[in-house]
């Protein structure tokens, strides 16, 4: 496991602080009418940070430290203005949103105020015993699966698949409905055998209510500019790929 890029004691504000307007967090944009991070028409905050190296990452300026500071309290005020908008409320990304759990935690409450909704778009990093409050504060998680084998998360992401696993077990014992997403990638996740051992895997989760299996796409590849990117010549996942690989989960019961 390599997970040496940045840590969720490095990003979080510390416990201390009690009251949760004051609470700070980075992020790295913002988007105020997301369609595709959860149900409905949402409100997306990129939290800035991440400790993956994902070969296909659409969005790479955000694994870095640095972004832009806001605290809870501000957040909310302008993710209010929007409120009428919002079909289906607000959806924290990233970047790995978790590392930032306390600042989630304390926008989850001020929002609460204002009938407003969160859902979590994460790899499960870090664990849900540090996490665990932003995770109970989530209407829904977004789980990003990236293998089914550590050998083939550690290829992709710099990291094994045990923080993700064991997310998946907590939203499982705490009845936390899961979105959870998968990316279909040619010479590594877009396999049959590779696809069947995941699918297989999931099957017991009755936690899992959605299945996304993501294509990937080129679109993010410009972002890369002046960064070791290794994708150049992998192509895009065509419909026709994406259809097979919703075939195989489908045998395994699993809703797409």
């Amino acid at each position: 496991m390599r997970l040496n890029h940045i840590t969720s004691e490095e990003i979080s504000t510390p416990s201390c602080i009690l009251n949760p307007e004051d609470v700070r967090g980075k992020i790295h944009h913002r988007d105020t009418g997301g369609m595709v991070d959860g149900p409905g028409i949402r409100y997306v905050v990129f939290m800035q940070g991440c400790p993956l190296r994902c070969l296909y990452c659409h969005n790479p300026g955000s694994q870095s430290e640095g972004g832009e500071e806001w605290t809870a309290k501000d957040l909310v005020k302008e993710i209010v203005k929007y409120k009428n908008f919002l079909s289906g409320g607000v959806t924290f990304s990233g970047g790995e949103p978790l590392l930032q759990h306390e600042f989630i935690y304390a926008c989850a409450q001020l929002l609460k105020k204002h009938g407003i909704s969160i859902a979590i778009d994460t790899a499960g990093i870090p664990q849900p015993e540090l996490a665990g409050k932003a995770i109970d504060s989530a209407e829904l998680l977004l789980l990003d699966i990236k293998a089914h084998s550590d050998e083939l998360a550690l290829a992709l992401t710099g990291c094994d698949n045990s923080r993700g696993f064991a997310t998946l077990e907590y939203c499982e014992k705490t009845g936390k409905d899961v979105w959870l997403r998968h990316v279909l990638l040619m010479g590594y996740t877009l396999e049959e055998n590779a696809l069947k051992t995941l699918a297989k895997r999931l099957k017991p989760y009755t936690c899992i209510k959605r299945v996304e299996l993501l294509p990937f796409h080129k679109m993010g590849e410009t972002k890369w500019a002046g960064m070791d990117y290794k994708l150049t010549d992998t192509p895009a996942t065509t419909k026709a790929q994406q259809e097979w690989a919703a075939k195989i989960f489908a045998r395994y019961g699993l809703v797409e």
